[in-house]
């Protein structure tokens, strides 16, 4: 049975789960607790299924990692930190300068670098949803490792610097910036979901698999989610702001200690 298959027949357990997290919001007098209720979701997708939705889009992953492009080279050529082919621990020491490309790339950017150059994909080529599954094929080798990021080459330095700007700077229609929300909130929660800050650990869940949209999230897309959400247009995917704001947060969970949750995540 493919992959994809799979991942077709847990859409039944999808919708128990939402209905079942309905019935349980409006049944109890107190707040449903997000993270409560993705925990009992993600033991009933366990004791139902014997696997996560998150899970099969790792296998997805593996398949297109070994799959040979026009090039006839598979992802094994390429090289995502720590030297070709090494995947243990390389997603908790992104985003980082690559000499090869000349610019600082987070995974996605990298896995989308390395279809082209490597496997000789043209860009129209490249599907979204098949980055998704590499990147989290990749990055479920770092599940529960401790983030690294540390920005010392020039470049990386300028877009840390970039990335606090864009945390800060107000913009759109609600005159609203990360840090709104992050900062100012920080412990708090917005929309029953709890916020945290860079300095509590904020980006070490993706990529994560929420039930509540049956999608699995990159940080890519956790990032256009709160862009979305504060009425500013979303990025291009890889683009600079991506990055920089994905090195922002992992440099300063770095200061603070953090390391990434079991990846990929399971969440509301």
């Amino acid at each position: 049975m493919s992959v994809r298959k799979k991942r077709l027949i847990l859409l039944a357990g999808v919708a128990f789960g939402a209905l079942a997290g309905l019935a349980a919001y409006t049944q109890q007098s107190k707040p449903l607790d997000p993270f409560e209720e993705a925990m009992r979701q993600r033991q009933m997708y366990l004791e139902t299924f014997g696997v996560l939705p998150g899970d099969l889009f790792v296998e997805e992953g593996k398949e297109l990692f070994y799959r040979k492009g026009p090039s006839g080279k598979t992802l094994e050529e390429c090289d995502f930190g720590k030297g070709k082919g090494v995947l243990e621990g390389a997603y908790a020491l992104l985003p980082k300068y690559f000499p090869d490309t000349g610019r600082v790339e987070d995974l996605e950017t990298r896995v989308y670098t390395c279809m082209q150059r490597v496997q000789g994909f043209k860009p129209e080529e490249i599907k979204r949803d098949e980055v998704r599954a590499i990147t989290t094929y990749i990055a479920s080798f770092s599940s529960k490792a401790k983030i690294q990021v540390v920005p010392k080459h020039p470049q990386e330095l300028a877009m840390y610097n970039l990335g606090r700007e864009l945390w800060y700077t107000r913009a759109g229609a609600r005159d609203m910036s990360c840090a709104v929300c992050h900062d100012q909130h920080a412990g708090q929660r917005v929309r029953l979901s709890p916020v945290r800050s860079p300095r509590q650990g904020l980006g070490n869940e993706w990529p994560a698999y929420r039930f509540e949209e049956d999608k699995l999230y990159t940080m890519e897309d956790r990032i256009d989610f709160c862009y979305e959400s504060i009425a500013i247009p979303k990025p291009e995917f890889y683009s600079d702001v991506h990055i920089a704001l994905t090195l922002y947060m992992l440099a300063e969970a770095t200061k603070a200690g953090h390391s990434f949750e079991e990846l990929p995540f399971f969440t509301r």
